[in-house]
């Protein structure tokens, strides 16, 4: 484990979590509760199987990203962890890697024909990138991006089928088509950027706008999406969120759950409501890194970066009342 990245992470500590800055003209249901937690899945921590990021299949199995084994892995409906790619080290074995030391699969997204797109970092132009992974093959690079880049998170939207990927060392929103190709940059600014290790994280594409999370500066922004595809003014739209890393919609309007990394929790985000804690170490998390939301089934990645312990995949029931 790169000791800079344990310090840096130990110290994003942005502060007490608060409610939403912006309140939402939708109508919001009353927040709901997370039940019946669960650990589904076990990573090989000592191995290097950080859980970083998580796709639901349509059969509700789940596909990772894993940071430091550099590995895709598929976890069937029985627990089970598969291994469907392991990425190359470059030449210098990923030292140079920007933020980290070590290359790192990230970001990972699914499209209909079962094809899996996810981000990796190397410090290397050759292998720096959006690549993606079709059912029975093998990784293919589809989209170059910098060197000096550490890509985070990764985002589709359904109705372009355009990409969009975090660039945590350098501040901004790349996108690439639906077919890969050049990637540009689409959206940058203070409130991407990093204050001291990382800054844009987490991605979302929702209500034609792309959310982004800064987990260097505790906040979740909202970037529309013009009419010509251009980013519009930036909204920040949480804030005082600590070490926030992934988020995803509940589903209810802009209701959200954001996984907080250092504390180890899961929080309920709901326009004009007061937030909540509704997992957290006690429920199994540790180092929580990434959240995803199939109809009321909620799934949650652990890393157990700093913590050395359980890295794990946990589900739970998202509930409809109070």
């Amino acid at each position: 484990m790169p000791k800079h990245l344990v310090f840096h992470l130990a110290v994003t500590t942005a502060g007490a979590v608060i409610g939403l800055t912006a309140v939402s003209s939708t109508a919001e249901a009353a927040a709901p509760p997370l039940t019946h937690p669960r650990i589904v899945a076990h990573f090989d921590r000592p191995a290097g199987q950080v859980a970083e990021s998580v796709i639901v299949r349509p059969n509700g199995s789940a596909d990772v990203g894993l940071i430091l084994s550099r590995q895709v892995a598929h976890v069937t409906l029985g627990g089970r962890v598969e291994v469907v790619a392991t990425m190359p080290l470059p030449a210098d074995g990923g030292v140079n890697t920007p933020g980290t030391g070590s290359a790192a699969v990230t970001g990972i997204e699914r499209t209909g024909d079962g094809t899996l797109y996810f981000l990796y970092s190397a410090g290397d132009e050759y292998l720096t990138g959006l690549w993606k992974l079709r059912p029975g093959g093998k990784p293919e690079r589809v989209a170059a991006l910098p060197a000096a880049s550490f890509l985070n998170g990764l985002a589709r939207d359904d109705r372009t089928g355009n990409f969009y990927i975090t660039d945590s060392t350098q501040g901004g929103v790349w996108q690439v088509g639906s077919h890969g190709g050049t990637a540009k940059l689409w959206a940058a600014g203070e409130d991407l950027a990093p204050t001291h290790f990382f800054g844009a994280n987490g991605v979302k594409v929702h209500d034609g706008a792309v959310w982004i999370s800064n987990i260097d500066r505790g906040t979740i922004l909202r970037i529309p999406l013009t009419d010509t595809g251009t980013a519009g003014p930036h909204q920040v739209m949480a804030a005082g969120l600590d070490s926030v890393d992934d988020f995803a919609f509940t589903g209810r309007g802009d209701q959200l759950l954001a996984a907080l990394n250092v504390p180890s929790e899961l929080v309920l985000i709901t326009p004009g409501k007061a937030d909540r804690t509704v997992l957290d170490e006690s429920d199994g998390l540790q180092n929580t890194t990434s959240v995803a939301v199939d109809g009321d089934t909620v799934y949650v990645a652990s890393g157990a970066l700093t913590t050395g312990g359980d890295a794990n995949l946990l589900t739970a029931h998202l509930g409809h009342h109070d």
